[in-house]
């Protein structure tokens, strides 16, 4: 039986001319043909990228429409059930006060599957105030995921390495701690894998994805719909005002971020620093993404037939929102960045609501949320909420 014409087109180079004429190992056709974890292939799949659910490339012209069924396209990729009718029974304990602001642990449910432990930092006041879900990294540093934000008080092991975390990124500010002080209640939670819900290895993580696909769930999915439950618990609370929430986050944050924005009515702006990009410019030879491992956090199986990252974060328009990119970002190439970037800022203009959208790079920076980055940020979230 002879080859699929198929194979044949596909292949280019040296696995093409080793195929045609039989010379080669099968280890070395198959080291061509995987190279930098792409298959040799991989083009032809990237053209087939042409997410026909986009706003403006979309058949459905009304926006409130296309948000809906874009809301619904991605809901239906979560492979996660909706769990809005979990009750929260959250569980407060005080922890010692702080100049500004108290600090509690919660513990409360954003599944039906387990309870989860986060901080709450509420401003000395009579409120409501405005919030902010807070949503951390992913750094391949699982000991810490909340204590990366918000200054850790009841463990001097975690104090220890959030500490460092905070110098290395934060220029050693806890951002969490920053925005209560300013008069803001903040909501920060472990995501599965860190602080109180791991720690996990970092070769562990595509081990976990997987059982969770064998599963019929997703590991990026669980991560989703907590994210949207933790914006409506937040808006929920007696002390805050429910029509002044944000969601901020820096690297995973900043994609935990905008998806909440884009998932949840809940959320009143976002802020998103140093995670976004189109999908086809961050596919690329090198790039992080083609290690697997920490991409299955951000992994919806299927969605890109239909939508961009940018054409999902659009989902949240006209709503204010606000993008930082390093200009020496390793993790995001000039093109994803301009990429997505022109896709949403053309997006708010349908809207006539452009002024709403914040997008800068820094060109001196990479891949970090230091405190002039912080102190635009501040200022940004005063003006808007």
């Amino acid at each position: 039986m002879s080859e699929p014409l198929g194979r044949r087109t596909f292949m280019t180079g040296a696995a093409a001319a080793a195929f045609l004429t039989g010379g080669g190992t099968g280890t070395a056709q198959a080291a061509d043909l995987v190279a930098g974890n792409l298959p040799d292939f991989h083009p032809v799949l990237k053209q087939g990228l042409n997410f026909p659910l986009a706003w403006g490339t979309s058949p459905v012209r009304d926006f409130r429409a296309w948000r809906r069924a874009a809301r619904a396209k991605v809901e239906e990729h979560l492979l996660v059930a909706s769990q809005r009718g979990t009750p929260y029974a959250p569980r407060f304990t005080s922890g010692p006060q702080e100049e500004g602001y108290t600090r509690e642990l919660v513990t409360l449910a954003l599944t039906g599957y387990e309870r989860v432990r986060g901080v709450l930092l509420t401003p000395h006041g009579s409120g409501p105030f405005p919030a902010v879900l807070l949503l951390h990294d992913h750094g391949a540093k699982f000991d810490i995921g909340k204590e990366k934000l918000v200054r850790p008080w009841y463990d001097d092991t975690r104090l220890a390495s959030a500490q460092a975390w905070a110098d290395k990124y934060f220029s050693g500010r806890f951002v969490g701690d920053e925005l209560a002080r300013r008069g803001y209640v903040v909501l920060c939670l472990d995501a599965l894998g860190w602080g109180d819900r791991g720690p996990l290895a970092y070769d562990q993580q595509q081990a976990l994805a997987s059982n969770f696909y064998n599963l019929g769930s997703s590991l990026a999915g669980l991560m989703a719909r907590e994210d949207a439950r933790a914006a409506g618990f937040l808006a929920g609370l007696d002390r805050v005002d429910a029509r002044r929430v944000a969601a901020v986050g820096f690297s995973m944050g900043a994609y935990r971020a905008w998806q909440t924005a884009a998932l949840s009515d809940d959320i009143a702006a976002a802020v998103s620093v140093c995670w976004m990009t189109g999908l086809k410019e961050m596919m690329v030879s090198g790039n992080n993404t083609l290690r697997g491992q920490s991409s299955y956090y951000m992994l919806h199986p299927g969605l890109p037939r239909f939508l961009d990252f940018p054409d999902v974060a659009s989902i949240a328009a006209p709503r204010p929102m606000l993008f930082f990119n390093g200009g020496q970002d390793t993790l995001f190439t000039a093109d994803g960045v301009r990429t997505a970037h022109d896709k949403m800022r053309a997006v708010w203009r349908s809207r006539h609501a452009e002024e709403r959208l914040h997008l800068k790079t820094w060109p001196d920076l990479g891949h970090v949320f230091v405190d002039r980055m912080q102190d635009e940020v501040f200022a940004w979230l005063d003006s808007v909420l």
